[in-house]
């Protein structure tokens, strides 16, 4: 189940809006040279002359932690310079960095409501120089820290303004580490937030190529349904005792094949025909091995039977039939004979297999009998 997205307000960060009613985007760091294509948010920590030379060089962003700049003056001045400018702010209140003063209020323990009051500390001082163009981000390396906070922070009405908007939030499992554990912490946050139709903007921070983490938040929003697919959206069952090819080899060359071509498409590898064709049958294109051969099929409807070692081959060449012909074309493309084919071959494999080809009923059998020696 999903969520209505909260309504928030609509900053701007450089061309690209953020909040409202624009698309979640996804933001990455870079150590590189930043003369790109993309708006550039400044980082600043500590001492607050930094972030008005970032100004000056002409960053379309500016984050403050307000766990390292507690000067209210300095505060207030880098807010008024961003509010002339006409450039956001992200209040970026980080667990591992909240000022003294918080730990000690909460018994020295980093909670929700100390990362809140953290940022309701910092948008005071913004809202006393008449500054709001702000995005807040309350990120921990715990997963549930870090979802309790972005809650509390979404359901504070010190944030919302006079038209029911909240501030825009800016998501984020700091410092998630390496893959695939990092990977695992980040999407576990990032996907129960969202869900909850919370958040407005997303950041993956993996111990990895910054190319990753754009890549992994990109992919994100697709499985979510939160933003149309441009890519590759490959599915694959495990392996079972139906199997009839080593669906990970498969599947990998199929992966590999695919990426490359900017299709955005969900193409399905399966094991078994016996299954499989079923089981992937809201897919795009697919295809399932069974006595040799592969059962190629466009959204359920099997279009060719093809040799077992031309099956990735055979989805090449389909997927660019869909996408240029579309799927109702390529599905009237398809072998009259095929279908049939496909249902003797099952049927074989049914009368060779039956009904249960994992033996999953003697297994249980045995597991009662250990059961009731016990």
């Amino acid at each position: 189940m999903t969520y209505e997205r909260r309504k928030t307000r609509q900053i701007h960060v450089g061309s690209v809006p953020v909040g409202g009613d624009a698309p979640i985007t996804v933001q990455s760091m870079t150590i590189t040279k930043t003369a790109a294509p993309v708006p550039i948010v400044a980082d600043i920590h500590n001492q607050y002359k930094r972030a008005l030379e970032a100004l000056e060089a002409g960053v379309q962003c500016i984050r403050l932690n307000p766990g390292n700049i507690r000067n209210a003056e300095h505060i207030k001045t880098v807010a008024a310079e961003c509010r002339d400018r006409g450039i956001p702010v992200r209040i970026g209140v980080n667990g591992g960095s909240l000022d003294q003063k918080l730990y000690d209020k909460y018994g020295g323990k980093v909670t929700p409501e100390a990362m809140v009051e953290s940022a309701r500390v910092e948008m005071a001082y913004f809202r006393d120089v008449g500054f709001d163009d702000v995005k807040i981000s309350v990120k921990a390396s715990s997963v549930p820290l870090m979802v309790e906070a972005y809650r509390m922070l979404a359901d504070d009405p010190f944030f919302v303004d006079a038209d029911g908007a909240s501030v825009p939030l800016h998501l984020g499992v700091t410092e998630a580490g390496p893959m695939p554990a990092g990977l695992l912490k980040a999407t576990a946050g990032l996907a129960t937030l969202l869900l909850e139709g919370i958040g407005d903007t997303i950041r993956y921070s993996l111990t990895a190529d910054p190319v990753e983490e754009a890549r992994a938040g990109r992919q994100l929003l697709e499985s979510l349904g939160l933003r149309e697919r441009k890519g590759l959206d490959l599915i694959a069952c495990p392996s079972c005792g139906r199997a009839e090819v080593d669906v990970i080899e498969v599947a990998g060359r199929t992966q590999q094949a695919l990426d490359g071509m900017n299709i955005p498409i969900q193409v399905a590898v399966m094991g078994c025909v016996v299954n499989g064709p079923g089981e992937a049958r809201e897919a795009d294109l697919g295809i399932a091995a069974g006595r040799k051969r592969g059962h190629l099929f466009v959204k359920g409807k099997v279009v060719k039977v093809v040799p077992e070692n031309e099956m990735v081959d055979a989805l090449v060449a389909w997927a660019g039939i869909i996408d240029s012909e579309g799927i109702e074309k390529a599905i009237e493309m398809g072998d009259p004979g095929a279908a049939a084919e496909a249902d003797a071959d099952r049927a074989l494999l049914l009368d060779e297999q039956g009904e249960d080809a994992n033996d999953a009923g003697t297994r249980i059998d045995h597991i009662r009998k250990l059961e009731e020696e016990r």
